[in-house]
């Protein structure tokens, strides 16, 4: 079950995601479902159909849980998917 504490540990690919913060203000307020991850990007469908491609270390992204939105530094997620089960990560 994904739970705030542990969301960077767990597959991102299906959650609701929107921008919260960017180094390119235009960014800011993407919001749509997470379709494809890899080591360095995002891709973001957004309502309309379109996707969007984001690098993760440039961005911050608040993922929504159930009823609650949880918000996650890009740095944090760079890395393969799959690498992340096994990296040991600070308190964030």
């Amino acid at each position: 079950m994904i739970t705030p504490e542990n969301i960077v540990r767990h597959e991102l690919i299906g959650l609701e995601v929107k921008i919260v913060g960017s180094s390119n203000q235009k960014n800011i307020g993407i919001t749509g479902r997470v379709v494809d991850e890899t080591r360095n990007m995002i891709m973001i469908e957004r309502p309309d159909g379109s996707e969007a491609a984001l690098a993760k270390e440039q961005h911050v992204f608040s993922f929504r849980l159930d009823s609650a939105w949880v918000r996650v530094d890009g740095k944090v997620l760079v890395g393969r998917p799959e690498d992340r089960i096994k990296k040991k990560f600070r308190k964030w």
